[in-house]
């Protein structure tokens, strides 16, 4: 519980309270200088600068999407009262701890900041610490109070590396968060009925519904990867962005859905093939930002394995079947594993499909891509809708579904040459 304004707290609460304040004002430098160097181009380097600005917004623009997180679900309220960081950790919200100064690092370590009171929730926000979470803290009467929250790109498509302990760490731009449990926090909001609740609570870690608040119907998908989408056209996993239907791009097409009936940003998403026309607020913070955006993005390579994570002779099997006899390149073609720039395929060829409700027929182009698969060894579990939990469950379901004839052996080759990618 928050201390009364007319209470003093203990004095190691407030020696790091005193150096949140100061990390606090280390973090606007730091933020003040990057700022400078994206409006003076980075020395001339349009195109760094333009991803130091997408970066920037990945990780922290919400696109003004308080109007619906803090005015519409009244999520301020929830958190200042209800979310400790030991509950935060556990629906698998992150920490950003490069974004903590010293003295909190040595707190936490040594248990005397209380990581099971809401206030220092709070204070992890009002130092920018909390990945794709953005509060706004002011001082009440002496209390810091969280008086405005919003979300940004990063909640979902960033995670930490656990460098310091689970859920805290350093950031890794464009990897899917699959610890986060998003319709458990949307459920937190006491804005929301009953039934509506227990369908966010369905959906479990790692998945996402994107059309549930559009169309009624419940289907979650796993939340995917934003990095790797360099010289893939389509990087929805049914194909619905392309530049005719963003002129910034596919990506910057997925980015305005999201930003817009998703994150509650304000801004309007339109598309007749759904048909589908969004607009919240009377103001535009969404399109001038989508090329900057599109292009940090773009730049986030895929992964690449770690050392020791697979076996080289077993890929190397397994790279011949997979171009052999497993056909798997006949659709995971090229460079980027991918034929998605010259081919989006009908519901049965997924390998989720049969499914109810059908996640393509709720889309606007009725089909499926195929996922590219550099970086595939990271993002477990796999098909839009996690039902494969390894890659060998992977290989095994296109055994069976397409009749391959692949032997135990075989199946397992393939695997780890899925890992090597």
């Amino acid at each position: 519980m928050n201390p009364s304004p007319s209470s003093k707290p203990p004095r190691g609460r407030r020696a790091w309270t005193s150096n949140l304040v100061r990390g606090v004002a280390a973090v606007g430098a730091l933020s003040a200088v990057a700022a400078v160097v994206v409006a003076c181009g980075g020395g001339g380097n349009n195109q760094l600068s333009e991803e130091l600005a997408g970066k920037q917004i990945f990780r922290s623009d919400t696109f003004g999407d308080e109007a619906f997180w803090t005015d519409k679900l009244k999520m301020n309220t929830v958190i200042a009262t209800a979310v400790d960081p030991t509950t935060a950790l556990k629906v698998g919200l992150k920490v950003d701890s490069e974004a903590l100064p010293p003295e909190v690092v040595a707190g936490i370590q040594n248990g005397s900041i209380d990581l099971t009171k809401p206030a220092t929730t709070v204070a992890l926000l009002k130092l920018d610490a909390v990945v794709g979470v953005k509060g706004t803290v002011t001082t009440v009467n002496g209390v810091d109070t969280l008086t405005r929250v919003g979300i940004t790109c990063a909640l979902c498509h960033s995670t930490v590396d656990n460098s310091f302990a689970p859920g805290i760490g350093k950031r890794l731009d464009g990897w899917p968060n699959r610890d986060l449990n998003p319709g458990a926090i949307i459920a937190l909001s006491p804005a929301l009925d009953a039934a509506t609740k227990a369908v966010y609570n369905s959906w479990g870690p790692g998945k996402y519904d994107p059309r549930f608040n559009v169309d009624g119907k419940n289907k979650p998908s796993v939340i995917p990867p934003a990095y790797g989408l360099q010289n893939v056209n389509k990087i929805t996993v049914t194909g619905d962005g392309d530049t005719a239907h963003e002129p910034a791009g596919p990506v910057a097409y997925w980015n305005r859905y999201v930003s817009v009936t998703q994150m509650g940003g304000l801004g309007t998403f339109s598309d007749p093939r759904l048909p589908l026309t969004v607009t919240n607020g009377t103001v535009d913070l969404v399109t001038s930002k989508l090329p900057s955006l599109q292009a940090y993005q773009l730049s986030l390579a895929a992964p690449t394995p770690p050392a020791g994570s697979f076996d080289p002779a077993a890929a190397a099997r397994g790279k011949a079947v997979f171009e052999g006899a497993g056909k798997c390149s006949t659709c995971h073609s090229g460079p980027e594993f991918t034929d998605a720039n010259t081919t989006l395929h009908p519901v049965a060829d997924s390998m989720a499909e049969p499914e109810n409700p059908s996640y393509a027929s709720r889309s606007a182009t009725k089909q499926y891509r195929t996922a590219p698969l550099k970086g595939v060894w990271q993002h477990a579990p796999y098909f839009h809708d996690g039902s494969a939990p390894t890659l060998e469950a992977v290989v095994q379901t296109y055994n069976t579904k397409r009749a391959l004839g692949l032997t135990p052996q075989q199946i397992a080759d393939v695997a780890q040459y899925l890992r090597s990618l």
